[in-house]
């Protein structure tokens, strides 16, 4: 008798870094296993948290690395992406709702499209393409992208990383996020940047909201430190790639790009 084998769904590994956000951690938590059909693994990195994190994934048995001090978010998802087995990958902030549909809708278009390296969805709190504006509540506003969108996307030159979508073989092409951007900004622009010059194209899931509080890490520092940061991180790319990374952002308006980064 012969069996006929059934066709393995690939699996989605999940990585969120987090620092001192345990109420904002849970929520997103929340949200992921309330709306996620698809296979996934779900990989925390804590960035030295006091406020009970580590505690509550042990609780909870959520895997996770813990460093002893905030090493930032590139760093971070590197260390997740070490441990992620998926052949799909998702950097996520830990300050995020997801909806439903929200991963089966942005693996759909990968699977439709191998020339896609990188996704990301539509949400209330980014910047360029992405920014879309809050109508209702965030249910309501995946539920009416989706309805006027099904199946639609949009190619870009690049995704916010708060929530970023891509293939293995994309790591394996072009490497991890780069480091020198710690402890965050431009390490996004860069690896689009990166994907785009291995031949990827990077793209919006125009069916996909996911509802984004906003710079939970950065607005507890001092505002001046992150205007700096910013600088600094812009320069770095210049230096690296001899392109100022404005030019190919998706925005007129360079305000809301910094503003919507985080």
């Amino acid at each position: 008798m012969t069996f006929k084998r059934e066709k393995r769904e690939p699996l989605t590994s999940i990585v969120i870094p987090t620092y001192n956000g345990l109420h904002l951690l849970k929520e997103a938590i929340a949200s992921i296993r309330r709306s996620t059909k698809a296979p996934y693994e779900l990989i925390i990195v804590d960035n030295g948290s006091t406020d009970g994190t580590i505690e509550y994934l042990q609780e909870h048995n959520i895997v996770f690395i813990s460093h002893p001090a905030n090493t930032g978010f590139p760093v971070a998802c590197n260390w997740g992406l070490r441990l992620a087995r998926g052949e799909y990958l998702l950097l996520l902030n830990n300050d995020v709702l997801v909806t439903e549909h929200w991963l089966d809708n942005m693996l759909n278009h990968l699977m439709r499209d191998p020339k896609i390296g990188i996704i990301g969805p539509l949400s209330n709190y980014v910047s360029g393409k992405q920014q879309i504006e809050m109508a209702g509540s965030y249910m309501d506003m995946a539920a009416k992208v989706m309805a006027e969108a099904r199946g639609q996307l949009e190619y870009a030159n690049r995704v916010i990383g708060f929530c970023m979508l891509f293939r293995r073989e994309l790591l394996q092409q072009v490497g991890w996020l780069d480091e020198r951007f710690s402890p965050g900004h431009f390490e996004d622009d860069d690896y689009c940047y990166r994907a785009r010059l291995a031949g990827y194209r990077v793209a919006i899931a125009k069916d996909t909201f996911v509802y984004h509080h906003g710079s939970a890490s950065f607005k507890r520092g001092d505002q001046q430190a992150v205007i700096s940061l910013l600088a600094r991180n812009r320069q770095l790319f210049i230096d690296k790639w001899g392109v100022d990374p404005h030019r190919f952002i998706d925005s007129a308006n360079q305000a809301q790009e910094d503003e919507g980064r985080r």
